[in-house]
């Protein structure tokens, strides 16, 4: 079968338009901080393009786009007529940003004969190229910081506690530690907090994974490790808070005559130390420098109640293109300068687009977000739901890579803590009475029945099961395993206290 002239065209300006919305999907990722730099990147690189000022004389947006077209038709030249196909900045580039993703399904192979295209290869080089560079935009690992803030968010605090300790986690060193006593991080704080409010945000914070975060030194990191059910438990905490330097110089002996235990006892406390212990809880995340978690997003109630999402854009500077390199375009004689003018003129009119639609894919996205999960706003984190990132993409009417790049590295300021918008994703399960429930509730009821258990009679995985079912979630004995072993509880067995 042949391809007609009509399929070969959109083919031919797919295969164009790749390179462009490649770099679109590149911008709605950028979180707000890396798209600022991006931005300064691009004025530094394109002489077309200028921050906007607020200046009542400066044209308008509009006269500058009729002034664009004028100067483009003057200066359009007959050899400019096989230049790459530039999307008109009138037109809402969604549609075909939606069309690249599924592009690979409007290229039928059936459909394609190598008499009437380079080769059947170059076809699907090409969609291989274009599916790997979106492949290849993968989430950057998570920081330490952003892990302990996903963490924090979900626990029950108030708000000043809330705030100190997204204060707190963010200025942890990148092995989980602090730098300076809680008494110095209240005092520069720059907010009124109480000593007692101050503890107990770090006791919350030493409460999270990995173990022995949010310590002062290297003692209290790694007694923070030691749980009731840790082999050698008295030994390995004696050991901690008397011998560290003993133990560094191997001075069995000495620690042996000081503490009374055997020199069994005590090598065996310090063997199971190598394994249990890390005196460096931070690695093994993503090393940066430690910076503020800047939202792209935030979300109030507006004077009707409603949750309503705003952008977090007051530091990004508006672009627009310079009117001078237009009158340019129209007025210089020479061709390859216009060429040159013509080629960074529609490289700042993409890049203006795709930040417009970037805030406005992010801001329709968050605000469905939102919308789903509302009762997790008024009532907090015992009233989250399931939600998948396909609802989303239905709701909004995009492609569901779209909203995963967009919710990709984003963090939302919400009245109940700062949460990376990929936090409100994930899976659930039914109640007895029909009623969806997620993940993260039968994790959290989990851990409460476990604490509350009777530790001389701790409870069996089967007796989970049956606690959970008489609050009305039903589970499979294997999944209750799976969600005690995912919180690290140990077994029954291991939990018994004697």
């Amino acid at each position: 079968m042949q391809l007609n002239i009509g399929q070969h065209m959109r083919m031919s300006q797919q295969m164009k338009l790749a390179p462009r919305m490649i770099q679109s999907m590149e911008i709605l990722q950028l979180p707000i901080m890396a798209l600022q730099e991006r931005i300064e990147q691009e004025l530094a690189e394109n002489v077309c393009l200028e921050v906007r000022q607020n200046d009542p004389e400066a044209s308008s947006d509009t006269e500058v786009q009729l002034e664009l077209d004028r100067a483009r038709e003057e200066a359009t030249a007959p050899a400019a007529e096989q230049k790459e196909l530039v999307v008109d900045t009138d037109h809402n580039n969604e549609a075909d940003f939606e069309r690249l993703l599924e592009m690979a399904a409007d290229w039928p192979e059936d459909n394609l004969s190598a008499g009437s295209r380079p080769s059947s290869n170059r076809v699907d080089e090409e969609i291989e190229r274009n599916h790997d560079a979106m492949a290849n935009m993968a989430s950057r690992p998570q920081s330490l910081n952003e892990y302990l803030l996903e963490q924090f968010a979900l626990l029950d605090h108030t708000p000043q506690v809330r705030e100190f300790g997204e204060y707190l986690i963010q200025n942890l060193d990148h092995n989980g530690r602090l730098q300076s006593s809680l008494a110095e991080m209240a005092e520069v704080y720059g907010k009124p907090i109480s000593m007692e409010e101050a503890e107990r945000a770090l006791a919350l914070i030493q409460s999270l994974d990995p173990p022995g975060v949010g310590a002062r030194d290297l003692k209290e990191c790694l007694l923070l490790q030691i749980k009731p059910d840790t082999p050698h438990r008295d030994v390995m905490v004696t050991l901690i808070s008397s011998h560290l330097d003993d133990m560094y110089h191997n001075r069995l002996p000495v620690i042996q005559r000081k503490t009374g235990y055997s020199l069994d006892s005590i090598k065996a406390a310090m063997e199971e130390m190598k394994h249990v212990i890390d005196p460096y809880p931070g690695r093994g995340f993503e090393v940066r420098p430690v910076q503020r978690v800047t939202p792209d997003v935030a979300v109030e109630k507006d004077d009707e109640g409603r949750w309503v999402v705003r952008l977090i854009d007051e530091y990004t500077p508006q672009l627009r293109i310079s009117k001078r390199y237009i009158q340019m375009l129209r007025n210089n004689p020479d061709q390859a300068t216009k060429d040159y003018i013509k080629r960074k003129v529609d490289s700042a009119k993409w890049l203006i687009e795709s930040i417009e639609q970037r805030n406005n894919t992010l801001r329709r996205v968050a605000q469905a977000i939102v919308d789903h999960h509302t009762e997790f706003l008024e009532k907090g984190p015992e009233s989250i739901v399931p939600l998948k990132m396909q609802q989303i993409a239905d709701r909004v009417g995009v492609h569901v890579t779209t909203v995963s790049r967009a919710v990709d590295d984003k963090w939302i300021q919400t009245p109940r803590g700062l949460f990376p918008l990929k936090r409100f994703f994930g899976g659930g399960t039914q109640t007895a009475d029909g009623e969806e429930v997620a993940w993260d509730i039968i994790r959290r009821k989990l851990k409460d029945i476990v604490d509350a258990e009777d530790k001389r009679n701790p409870l069996s995985d089967d007796a989970l099961v049956e606690a959970l079912a008489k609050e009305g979630y039903n589970l499979a004995r294997r999944t209750v395993t799976k969600y005690r072993k995912n919180l690290e509880i140990p077994s029954s067995r291991q939990r018994r206290e004697y």
